[in-house]
């Protein structure tokens, strides 16, 4: 994996930013932030340049879906790989706002590393 990569988490739940930090941090990863929900994650993207951006679906009171939205829709980000993390029901609508890989809850290691290769295209 490019460990020089910025990775941005996005995910409501403690627990999740916790998992997945870990398995980035196994995967070489040593530029993560992370931020709450949506909006949170917006203001983290004004001060900094992310290669990378993992998003939860479902959170409040922005959730992926919304935040997704938002970045498609600005040339900025239009171009800024983003991976879901969403149940299996969320999936095919995590393709039309436009993710470039998605994860199914609960994931592992090797499910993540894979959709950053997707995503990322490494």
């Amino acid at each position: 994996m490019s460990e020089k990569i910025r990775v941005l988490v996005v995910d409501d739940s403690a627990t999740m930013r916790a998992i997945i930090l870990k398995y980035l941090t196994a995967l070489g990863f040593t530029e993560i932030d992370v931020a709450e929900d949506g909006n949170a994650a917006l203001l983290r993207l004004q001060d900094r340049q992310y290669g990378l951006l993992i998003s939860d679906w479902e959170m409040q009171p922005m959730g992926g879906e919304e935040l997704l939205k938002k970045l498609r829709q600005n040339p900025r980000f239009a171009k800024l790989p983003v991976i879901m993390a969403t149940t299996t029901a969320n999936r095919g609508a995590s393709w039309l706002v436009g993710a470039n890989a998605f994860l199914s809850k609960p994931f592992t290691e090797g499910d993540l590393q894979k959709a950053i290769k997707a995503a990322c295209g490494i």
